[in-house]
């Protein structure tokens, strides 16, 4: 029976839809990655305090409002590659040139055009997203959501390590313009892959008009269970990822303050963190198998919240190169964990009828605390101090497990 199982978890792996998931992966987190790690490392190079650094988290609200525009990507087809491939393929190329522009502008004297240049970019992303979830919902049969989802949550964090690694080290050899067009250069092989690829199976016929592309998805979430139980699962997702998100949202510049180097900070902090979020994902997926995606979501979750007392500990130790890359591998591989299990639990509450809308909405919901709340993150900073800040956000990760029991009971399937 174990071996059963084994060659049924590499069958799953190595399949052509998980390839399909690395590619599509990679490139729906290189923008993000870009506005977090990249954006905040140059502005805070070009003499942006804390509290400005904190409010140019604003700049990530497409992210939280996309659903509003994905009923379009449901309904429209955008030239004759299809409509999922369509859209895909457009905001692709359109990321490729914003990313590139934004690096063109002076941070010191065109900060209006740096917050606005770089909404684009965070409205490009979000709209590729949706398209994307979508795609892979479609695309993977029920038996590989959780492993699928946790080789798109990899490969998404994968492409952190472009931004928030090879970009800094580069960006101390050359000027941020070269530095950026190369980083917009690693969009072309999501590209790449849009242009080879088939469209996925339809579910049903596509929504003909915009108000049933509107309309459908949320009187179907609401009366699946009710208005309260539609209520609890938006609150979940709200809240599962809170202490995390915020705990992470100043990470380099709280790197910086500590004494680290910018090459210290994408050898050490940004590697270790890549190879613990990949080993994270890809156990969390296989583990999913056997746990089931409600277990995973209470062990995961449990991990990943004592993960950031990690940055508790180091900021009273202060600049110790070996404890850093302790810390960021442990707060990585806790997170891989509990990424996996959340993207599957989102891709099992959404109908498959409508995938766009619906995956949309809830990621947007998921993604207020990377938006609103972080950008409180610098005030909060300023007020308490690193250490007392990172007990805040451990504290924040507690009301989210404590709805698990309802959302996904521990003996429930």
């Amino acid at each position: 029976m174990a071996e059963l199982t084994s060659a049924f978890r590499f069958q799953n792996v190595l399949n052509r839809r998980a390839l399909i998931c690395v590619f599509l992966g990679f490139t729906s987190g290189l923008p993000l990655f870009i506005l977090l790690s990249l954006l905040q490392a140059w502005l805070a190079k070009s003499g942006l305090d804390v509290k400005s650094l904190g409010l140019f988290a604003l700049v990530m609200f497409p992210y939280t409002w996309k659903f509003l525009w994905s009923p379009l990507m449901d309904r429209y087809q955008f030239g004759p590659l299809g409509r999922r491939r369509g859209w895909m393929a457009v905001t692709q190329v359109a990321l490729f040139l914003s990313i590139g522009a934004l690096g063109m502008l002076d941070p010191q004297t065109q900060i209006p055009a740096v917050a606005l240049m770089a909404s684009l970019v965070a409205f490009l992303s979000a709209s590729q997203d949706i398209v994307i979830d979508a795609y892979r919902r479609e695309l993977l049969p029920d038996n590989e959501q959780g492993l699928g989802s946790a080789i798109h949550v990899n490969a998404y964090r994968v492409a952190g390590m472009v931004p928030g690694a090879l970009s800094l080290i580069l960006a101390d050899m050359m000027s941020w313009q070269a530095v950026f067009w190369i980083t917009a250069a690693f969009m072309l092989p999501g590209l790449i892959c849009t242009l080879l690829i088939k469209e996925p199976v339809l579910y049903g016929a596509p929504p003909v008009t915009i108000r049933e592309a509107v309309v459908l998805p949320f009187s179907e979430f609401i009366a699946r269970a009710g208005w309260k139980n539609a209520l609890y699962v938006l609150g979940f997702i709200f809240l599962y990822k809170l202490g995390d998100s915020l705990a992470t949202a100043l990470a380099t510049k709280f790197y910086l303050d500590l004494g680290f180097s910018m090459t210290q900070i994408g050898m050490v902090a940004k590697t270790t963190g890549f190879w613990a979020s990949l080993v994270g994902g890809m156990l969390g997926g296989i583990w999913m198998f056997g746990l089931g995606i409600n277990r995973a979501l209470w062990i995961f979750g449990v991990v990943q919240a004592i993960a950031i007392l990690g940055f508790s500990w180091l900021a009273l130790v202060g600049t110790n190169t070996l404890l850093l890359a302790l810390v960021i591998g442990f707060e990585a591989f806790g997170v891989g964990l509990g990424t996996a299990a959340f993207v599957a639990y989102i891709a099992r509450t959404t109908d498959p009828r409508y995938t766009a809308t619906q995956f949309a909405l809830f990621t947007s919901l998921a993604a207020v605390p990377r938006t609103f709340i972080n950008a409180s993150a610098g005030y909060i900073v300023a007020q308490t101090g690193w250490f007392m800040f990172f007990n805040l956000c451990f504290l924040l990760a507690v009301p989210g497990m404590l709805m698990l029991p309802k959302i996904a009971p521990w003996k429930g399937r």
